[in-house]
């Protein structure tokens, strides 16, 4: 068993905190968001996250995972320090370090003993150095004895825990091989391959893989746009493709593009870091490019459906950036709210999660209960957000409900036959129509 402090309680600290106390060990999460801290010691979630509750709920009743806003009390016992906070984009891309050096300095106050600082925000490639100058700094008088370790998260929201306790692999990068190893051994029981290297390589790793997975879904939402010009069905390429072992299935599912906390962040900050050293990252902007003409192209297809947006009253059908998260973050369904918007259309929407973090951001759209409520009297619907939920619609009813009869599959979630025999005029995502 080992002492660990996790510093943030957003989807990556509560979860690996969570995750390191089920593994046996002694857990103390920090957040300086004091009502946060308070609803965590009463097993309120600050966010939806599927059997996170529950797993919180038995470390923190088994008094291995407990809660504080205080540094002194975190770290007097911290044999490891993980840095879990946000990291934010800016608007010209660059990543915002201010919470990560909050964090760092707060612990170059507070810590007086031997400890490896593990680094798990996302973070430019040379952050570990940074991290490393502001201990040294701080205790250039009488030298500290530390270590920083990378050590990237590879959660999916909506199955973090999942991800986290049965990960692909672990990434951990030092300028310290035995820190790394001794990380290495709270992840031991976990049975997967567990991947060393320096700092530098352990930091980009991240960046290039969340890289890479948006390239696949704009890869194919490229072919998709194709697809629809030339007649073929995107859902029967990728498959046919995804039986090539070399390329797999994952990430080649057309639809109106990514968004969330990680990847439109990731692969700015990716760009940006390339910029300011001299490359010309071509790829990654043409990644970014394609993700948002998907969704001109939904709009533009409503537009042409409806002779003109005006007035026109749109279902909209999840505003959470993926199933079985909360989190609108970057989410497709509010760029796509906001266009029609501008063209003067009217938003009912419905998402089973994400109301009310949808609540704040999103002005001037009725918030429904239901599906039924959402597409009451609408001119069309638009799915944007695959949930489960929405897989067992009833198209008659749905059809009732609704005063115009186009519907516009965002996801390719419906079987097309079923909305057409029900009345509705379907136009999928790449599939010729």
């Amino acid at each position: 068993m080992s002492n660990i402090c996790v510093i943030g309680t957003g989807y990556v600290g509560l979860v690996t905190g969570a995750c390191l106390a089920e593994l046996g060990n002694q857990v103390i999460c920090l957040d300086i968001d004091k009502a946060r801290i308070t609803n965590l010691r009463s097993n309120i979630m600050p966010i939806y996250e599927t059997g996170l509750k529950q797993l919180v709920e038995h470390n923190t009743q088994a008094a291995r995972l407990s809660f504080t806003t205080d540094y002194k009390e975190a770290l007097a016992e911290a044999e490891f320090v993980f840095i879990s906070v946000g990291t934010p984009p800016n608007p010209n891309g660059e990543t915002d370090l201010r919470f990560f050096r909050a964090a760092a300095e707060s612990i170059a106050d507070e810590i007086n003993h031997p400890v490896i600082i593990v680094n798990k925000s996302t973070v430019p490639v040379g952050t570990g150095d940074l991290l490393t100058d502001i201990i040294h700094k701080k205790h250039s008088a009488k030298p500290l004895k530390f270590s920083v370790v990378s050590n990237p998260e590879f959660l999916r929201e909506g199955s973090a825990i999942n991800d986290c306790m049965h990960p692909d692999r672990v990434v951990l990068g030092s300028t310290n091989r035995a820190a790394a190893q001794r990380v290495a051994e709270l992840y031991k029981n976990l049975n997967c391959p567990i991947m060393i290297t320096d700092l530098y390589t352990a930091e980009m790793i991240k960046y290039a893989s969340n890289a890479f997975l948006a390239t696949r879904i704009s890869f194919i939402n490229e072919i998709s746009n194709i697809c629809e010009t030339l007649g073929a069905d995107v859902t029967q390429v990728a498959h046919g493709m995804g039986l090539d072992k070399r390329i797999g299935t994952s990430y080649l599912s057309a639809g109106l593009g990514w968004g969330g906390s990680c990847l439109p962040k990731d692969v700015t900050s990716l760009m940006h870091m390339a910029s300011i050293n001299g490359n010309n990252p071509l790829l990654l902007q043409t990644v970014m490019d394609i993700n948002r003409n998907q969704k001109c192209r939904a709009v533009s297809r409503l537009r042409e459906a409806l002779d003109s947006l005006d007035k026109k009253v749109i279902a909209v059908l999840g505003l959470s950036f993926k199933p079985n998260t909360d989190d609108v973050r970057d989410a497709p369904a509010l760029e796509i709210i906001h266009m029609l918007q501008q063209e003067g259309a009217l938003i009912q929407a419905y998402d089973p999660q994400g109301m009310d973090a949808a609540s704040t951001v999103l002005k001037n759209v009725k918030l429904c209960q239901s599906t039924y409520e959402a597409a009451s009297n609408a001119d069309a619907l638009i799915l944007v957000t695959e949930w489960n939920e929405f897989k067992q619609i009833d198209f008659k009813l749905l059809r009732q409900k609704m005063r115009g009869n186009i519907i516009f599959d965002g996801r390719n979630l419906w079987d097309p036959d079923d909305v057409q025999k029900a009345g509705f005029v379907y136009f999928g995502v790449g599939r010729g129509s």
